[in-house]
């Protein structure tokens, strides 16, 4: 075990692979940002359900107070859009891996090409849910 640490001391090398390491690709953003979705939209749920439990009141004052605020329809398209975002994602981005699961779609210009369909549908999709 000794040589094995020396060896690598000696050759200056990481322990492990790191981000430093590769040149950052969009398979590998969209993967990264798959995870980060699935994790937030997650703990959103479960943060409006705790809140809903734990909260006095019901559902539709709330919605009351909101619409009290008078905020603009910029702001409210704004609101719509960042939270249809992370879903659409989420939803387009995993189709796109039950392709993969299918064994379709492992090409490197196929990879890029679905990653770029996801992006392109995720911007439309969040765009008119927003509209909504």
């Amino acid at each position: 075990m000794a040589k094995f640490w020396e060896k690598n001391t000696e050759s200056k090398r990481p322990l492990s692979p790191h981000i430093s390491i590769y040149k950052w690709t969009l398979p590998m953003l969209m993967s990264i940002s798959h995870r980060g979705t699935g994790v937030g939209m997650s703990l959103g749920v479960s943060l409006f359900a705790v809140s809903a439990l734990a909260l006095p009141g019901q559902f539709p004052d709330y919605l009351d107070m909101i619409k009290s605020f008078c905020l603009g329809p910029a702001l409210i398209y704004s609101a719509k859009f960042a939270l249809a975002l992370p879903l659409t994602y989420h939803t387009w981005n995993g189709i796109r891996h039950l392709a993969w699961d299918m064994g379709v779609g492992f090409k490197i210009p196929q990879l890029y090409q679905s990653g770029v369909l996801v992006l392109i549908l995720t911007v439309f999709s969040s765009l008119g849910i927003a509209a909504m």
